[in-house]
């Protein structure tokens, strides 16, 4: 077959579900893709790992996942519901060879998408996409099937979600306890509806649980990460300590203080990386973000003593930096959050524990702590829809705004323009001395795109 568009984005496989690349036929020809090039590697039969969020499509992928890797000789491991990064967690502590999750993330439920681990529970790198791209569009998968015995065969993981739940709590430090800590926690009708309000009941906190009632179409819709402002009112309805918002395949958080204001990335990488560094444990007293964290963050680092690498958007891309600098903790602004000491991808619910620790040794609500964490610079985001996708260099009126937008600020700011990885839209940061100065430039901008569109 020929492929008419590339297959992989920024992270994984994503479109309109039983459309485009998002067909049961893709899915299960990238389920034989990867179990052909893992099993150049094991010369045995390969286990994969596959697990979904909540969406109405995901059994219609699982199954076809399932067909494509049995029908290269392949063991299917059915996880059913779980986090991205509970499957992470599997594939590396099952010894499994891939991992498979089937999700589109914090898109809405019309979407579906196909994200692909490794036996050591990261994401595959560039490279090895591009290898199942041309096995996928080739006709190796389909020469090269076993017959007979030699069959792959499926069979369901029962315990995964108790595996990850275990996992999770693991990761709290043994001399602390939630007794007494009132806790929030969005599921957004996603992922972690079952094993999110698990995690902090057993460590012993009082959970008021919301978004854990999905029937696969309201994962994201109104609630959850995207939507902090019902975690918000929740809990200052409760009354409660702090409010946890997952995104749908929870590997992402917005966090609530006491008070019922949102806490971003930004301010949650603050709070662990200055305490972490007063603690000697931030590795090469280096936090790695993107080019999308506020300017206080960095500040904020630089006041402890300790630095920032920015490196493109996109948790995959905070991942590899991690890994190739050899540095311990990095996110973005969005609510990925990786703590590499813990899991191999970014985990809401871990990031979840590792603030609540902060919280529970200083003995200060979030609100107070998030307030002294960084002085945010002002930042606006824009996103606007164009007609066509192409190349900034072919944008002229566009580029001309933003370097007339970067003179202007000087040293007292920063303009980032950048495509979306997962949807047709333009992104405009700017950040700046004033509200009032950043949202004129920021306009200056989106008005030359739509001119050059």
């Amino acid at each position: 077959m020929t492929l008419g568009t590339k297959l992989f984005g920024t992270d994984g496989v994503r479109g309109l579900a039983n459309a485009g690349v998002m067909t049961p036929e893709m899915a299960f020809r990238i389920g034989a893709a990867i179990t052909y090039q893992a099993k150049k590697k094991v010369r045995r039969p390969p286990r994969i790992v596959i697990g979904k969020d909540t969406r109405v499509s995901g059994y219609l992928f699982e199954t076809a996942l399932s067909a494509g890797v049995c029908a290269m000789g392949g063991r299917v491991l059915l996880s059913s519901v779980l986090p991205t990064p509970a499957i992470a967690h599997i594939t590396q502590s099952m010894r499994a060879d891939v991992g498979v999750v089937i999700s589109a993330s914090h898109n809405a439920f019309q979407d579906n998408g196909i994200k692909i681990f490794g036996p050591d529970g990261f994401k595959l790198p560039d490279e090895a996409e591009a290898e199942l791209e041309a096995l996928i569009a080739s006709d190796t998968i389909d020469r090269k099937r076993p017959t007979g015995v030699n069959v792959g065969r499926a069979e369901r993981l029962y315990d995964a979600w108790g595996r990850y739940v275990a996992f999770v709590k693991g990761t709290f430090p043994t001399d602390l306890s939630l007794e007494g800590t009132r806790i929030v926690v969005d599921a957004a009708h996603g992922a972690a509806y079952r094993v999110a309000p698990a995690v902090f009941a057993e460590l012993g906190a009082t959970v008021t649980a919301i978004g854990i009632k999905p029937n696969g179409r309201n994962i994201n819709a109104q609630c959850g990460a995207l939507h902090p402002s019902h975690a918000a009112a929740e809990v200052r309805k409760q009354h409660a300590d702090l409010g946890i918002a997952l995104d749908g395949d929870a590997d992402r958080v917005i966090v609530i203080d006491d008070k019922g204001q949102e806490v971003d990335g930004d301010v949650v990488m603050a709070l662990c990386a200055t305490r972490m560094l007063r603690e000697k444990r931030l590795k090469k007293r280096t936090l790695v973000a993107t080019v999308m964290s506020n300017l206080g963050l960095e500040q904020a680092l630089a006041r402890e003593g300790g630095k920032m690498l920015r490196c493109n958007v996109g948790d995959r891309y905070v991942v590899e930096a991690m890994r190739k600098g050899g540095y311990n903790l990095g996110g973005e602004q969005s609510g990925h959050l990786i703590f590499l000491d813990h899991a191999t991808t970014g985990d809401g619910l871990v990031a979840a524990l590792q603030l609540l620790s902060i919280v529970l040794r200083e003995g200060r609500p979030l609100s107070e702590l998030a307030k002294e964490a960084m002085n945010r610079i002002p930042q606006l985001l824009v996103n606007i829809s164009l007609k066509a996708r192409k190349p900034l260099s072919d944008m002229p009126t566009t580029t001309k705004a933003i370097s007339a937008a970067e003179k202007k600020l000087g040293k007292n700011g920063r303009v980032l323009v950048r495509w979306s990885g997962t949807e047709p839209k333009l992104r405009i940061m700017v950040e700046g001395p004033t509200p009032k100065q950043i949202k004129a430039l920021a306009n200056d901008i989106s008005e030359a795109a739509q001119r050059d569109a």
